[in-house]
C-alpha cells in the first residue's frame, strides 16, 4: 500500500498532528515546474524553478497520523482545483456559495486549508476560530477580503492567483470600450421594449481615441496591447516607473491622464490610497464627453459624484464591474437597501452595469484553479511558500529517495533577536543538509531538511521547537 505524506501542526491546546497524505513532487529529477509568484511589473513573465538532477526519484514523504487534511471550498471554485485537491487524497467539502459568518466559523474549525473567492471574509474574528488551518487560497486576484496580517501572525499562509485572469479582464474593457462609444447598451434595451431608435448622434469609432489606463500591471499592460491594435493612443498612470509596451506612454500624474484621456479605465488594489481614488475633483478633470471604467475594486470609484457627473453631461457614458457593497450570491439584490444609490445608478442612460465578472471566463476559472490548488498542494506537502501573500517567499528542493531517514522541519517564528541561536541549538544535534530562512515584517519562516533522524527522535524535535518563546507554528515532514 503506498504511503502518504504528513505533517505535524499545533492545535492551541497542545500536540495536534495534520497530516497531508499525498504529495505533489515532480516524477522526473530533471523536472520543472511554474510558481504562482510573478512580478507585480510583468504581465507576462514567470519565475521557473528547476530542481537540479540528483540521480535519484524524489522521496514519497511518508505519513506520522491518520489525521487527513480537511479542506473546505467555498464560493464555486472551478473544477480543476477541486480536482487537482481530490487526486491527492484530501477530504473536500465542496460549496457552492459563501457561507453567512457563524456557519463559517462552525465549519472553519476542524479544516486545515479554506479555499475562498471574493465574497467570503476571513476577518480576525473567524480566524481566530480555526485551530487547525495552515493555509488559505483565494481563488481569485484579491486578497483584501483575507486580514492578512492576523493571518501571518498566526502562522496562516495566504496564496491567490494574481494573473490568470488578466486577460479576460481585459477583454472586457474592450467590449465595454466599444459598446460605450456606439451606445449599444441603451440601443439593445430598446430593442428589447420593441423601440427601433436608429440612431448616431454621440457614437464613435474607438480608432484614434485615447485610452487612459490607471495602475499599468498585469491587466493594465494588457490591456494596453489590446487597445493599441484596435487603433488606440494609451497612456498610463501608475504610483511606480514601469517599462511601456508598445506604444503607449506613462505620464507623470493623474491630472495629466484624466485631462488627455476619451476613456479613463482603472486597474489598482484596494488601498487606503486608492479609496475614492476617481471622486467630483476628478471628474471634473476629464474631457466633456469622456468615459469611465471601473472593473477593480468598488472603492476606487465614488458612484454618487459619478451619478452627479453623468447626469449632467460631463460624463458620456461608464461602465461598473464592482461596487462597494456586492451581494453575497446572485439574486434579485442590486437596490437601495444593498448601496443606497442603486436605484439612480440603474435609471442613468449609457451605462454597463455587470456583477463582478471580468474574470468570470472558463478560461480564467480553470487556470485560476490550478494554479492556486498547486500552491496549496506544495504548501501542505512540502511546505513552499514561494508565490504567498503574507509570508516570506522560501523553497528547499524536494528529497530524493538517496535521502530515506531525512525530516523536512517547518518553524515558523517571531522576527526577534536570538531565534535562530536557539533554533540552531535544537537542530543541532542532527546534520542539517540544508536550511532556509527569511522575514517578512514581524513574521520570519525557516525551513531545514535534517538527515539520519529516526522516528523516535521526531516527536522530540517537534516539541523542543514548540517550547521556544518565539514559536508561531511547527510543521514537521518526513
Amino acid at each position: 500500500m503506498e504511503s502518504t505524506p504528513k505533517d505535524i501542526s499545533p492545535k492551541r491546546n497542545g500536540l495536534s498532528l495534520a497530516v497531508s497524505n499525498s504529495l505533489s513532487l515532480s516524477t522526473s529529477p530533471n523536472a520543472t515546474f511554474q510558481s504562482s509568484y510573478q512580478s507585480p511589473t510583468s504581465s507576462f513573465g514567470g519565475l521557473r524553478l528547476a530542481r537540479a538532477s540528483t540521480g535519484a526519484f524524489p522521496k514519497q514523504l511518508k505519513p506520522f497520523a491518520t489525521e487527513d487534511i480537511k479542506i473546505l471550498l467555498l464560493e464555486n471554485v472551478n473544477q480543476t482545483g477541486r480536482d487537482n485537491l481530490t487526486n491527492q487524497g484530501y477530504q473536500v467539502d465542496f460549496h457552492k456559495s459563501s457561507l453567512p459568518e457563524d456557519e463559517l466559523i462552525a465549519k472553519i474549525r476542524d479544516v486545515h486549508v479554506i479555499g475562498i473567492r471574493s465574497k467570503t471574509k476571513l476577518t480576525a474574528r473567524v480566524l481566530r476560530e480555526a485551530k487547525n488551518l495552515i493555509v488559505i487560497g483565494c481563488f481569485c486576484i484579491g486578497t483584501n477580503q483575507v486580514d492578512l496580517q492576523y493571518a501571518a501572525q498566526h502562522g496562516i499562509a495566504v496564496f491567490n492567483s494574481p494573473f490568470s485572469n488578466s486577460r479576460s479582464v481585459a477583454e472586457l474593457i474592450i467590449g465595454e470600450i466599444i459598446s460605450l462609444a456606439r451606445q449599444l447598451g441603451d440601443r439593445s434595451n430598446e430593442l428589447h421594449k420593441g423601440t427601433w431608435n436608429k440612431v448616431s448622434n454621440g457614437c464613435w469609432e474607438i480608432r484614434g481615441k485615447t485610452l487612459g489606463i490607471i495602475g499599468y500591471g498585469h491587466i493594465g499592460s494588457q490591456l494596453s496591447v489590446l487597445a493599441e491594435a484596435m487603433g488606440m493612443s494609451v497612456i498610463y498612470y501608475d504610483a511606480v516607473n514601469l517599462m511601456a509596451l508598445g506604444s503607449a506612454r506613462q505620464v507623470p500624474t493623474l491630472a495629466a491622464l484624466l485631462k488627455d484621456a476619451d476613456f479613463v479605465t482603472c486597474h489598482v488594489p484596494e488601498l487606503p490610497e486608492t479609496k475614492n481614488m476617481i471622486g467630483s475633483p476628478q471628474l471634473d478633470q476629464m474631457k466633456k464627453g469622456s468615459y469611465l471604467i471601473n472593473a477593480s475594486r468598488g472603492s476606487v470609484v465614488d458612484i454618487p459624484s459619478l451619478i452627479d457627473a453623468m447626469r449632467s453631461g460631463k460624463i458620456a457614458g461608464a461602465a461598473l464591474d464592482v461596487y462597494p457593497s456586492e451581494p453575497g450570491g446572485n439574486g434579485d439584490y442590486f437596490t437601495n437597501d444593498l448601496n443606497p444609490w442603486a436605484e439612480d445608478l440603474r435609471s442613468l442612460k449609457n451605462i454597463i452595469l455587470t456583477p463582478h465578472i471580468g474574470g468570470s471566463t472558463e478560461e480564467a476559472q480553470s487556470a485560476i484553479g490550478v494554479e492556486v490548488s498547486e500552491a496549496l498542494v506544495r504548501y501542505v506537502n512540502e511546505g513552499t511558500t514561494l508565490g504567498a501573500v503574507n509570508m516570506p517567499e522560501v523553497n528547499l528542493r524536494s528529497l530524493t529517495m538517496d535521502e530515506p531517514n531525512h525530516v523536512r522541519v517547518i518553524f515558523i517564528h517571531h522576527n526577534v533577536p536570538g531565534v535562530l541561536r536557539k533554533v540552531n541549538e535544537v537542530l543541532g544535534n542532527h546534520n542539517v543538509d540544508k536550511q532556509m530562512t527569511d522575514s517578512r515584517g514581524d513574521v520570519a519562516y525557516l525551513m531545514a531538511d535534517i538527515s539520519n533522524v529516526n522516528q523516535s527522535e521526531i516527536k522530540e524535535l517537534y516539541e523542543s521547537l514548540e517550547s521556544l518563546s518565539s514559536r508561531i507554528m511547527t510543521r514537521v515532514l518526513y
